[in-house]
């Protein structure tokens, strides 16, 4: 690679870096329906850390008024399957803001491997990318147009799947390059590559996704 092309690397990987948005963890109990949360998701809710123990009525009393019905089913449905709990909904933090939020999890297992819950992330996307940012990105990313294809069909997948926007879907893959110390280039491949082997319906899809998502640093690892 010459120096140019070096040079236009970079700045790629600089554009991509950023400040990661807000994200925090978060485990669910299926039996007890007992949550634990990271500071990063009371926060989100508008709590100081430590504060308030969060529960299933604590969660659904912060959802967007015409989200409520739509999470208690989905919380009720992983209960009942012991499928993940995931999906992107508003919360309306103790400031009365809405946020805008994606769920993505997988199942948490006990040591005979039954499921017992579901474990993960909350990733506030309520801010989109900066403006100069973009148009940094927009200005460096034709000279490796590959690099820009397989990025904008990772964003794809995650508008389609989470129902969010170009802006919001580049925060995720953002968060995920971060956490996993992987190019944002080389995840979207990944992720892109791995997508047409999933099936089943909808609500499978979904999950499979989510556990796509979360492990895929795994998958690559081990090719």
């Amino acid at each position: 690679m010459d120096h140019l092309a070096l040079r236009s690397a970079s700045a790629i990987d600089s554009v991509i870096a950023g400040t990661p948005q807000s994200v925090g963890s978060f485990r669910f109990w299926f039996e007890d329906q007992r949550w634990e949360w990271s500071e990063e998701v009371a926060a989100i809710y508008g709590y100081p850390a430590g504060s308030t123990r969060p529960s299933t009525e604590l969660l659904l009393a912060h959802r967007h008024p015409d989200d409520r019905a739509l999470v208690d089913r989905s919380i009720v449905t992983a209960v009942r399957t012991g499928e993940p709990f995931c999906g992107r909904h508003r919360v309306i933090d103790t400031a009365g803001r809405t946020r805008h939020v994606i769920v993505v999890a997988d199942r948490m297992l006990d040591d005979q491997k039954s499921v017992v819950g579901t474990a993960g992330y909350f990733i506030d996307v309520s801010g989109t990318l900066e403006e100069n940012r973009q148009e940094v990105l927009d200005d460096t990313l034709p000279e490796l147009v590959e690099s820009r294809g397989v990025i904008e069909q990772a964003k794809g997948v995650l508008m389609a799947v989470y129902g969010i926007n170009p802006e919001q879907a580049f925060r995720v893959l953002q968060w995920r390059s971060q956490e996993t110390n992987i190019k944002l280039r080389t995840l979207a491949r990944q992720l892109v590559g791995e997508v047409p082997a999933m099936g089943g319906g909808p609500a499978s899809q979904r999950a499979r996704f989510d556990h796509l998502l979360l492990t895929m640093h795994d998958v690559a690892a081990a090719k």
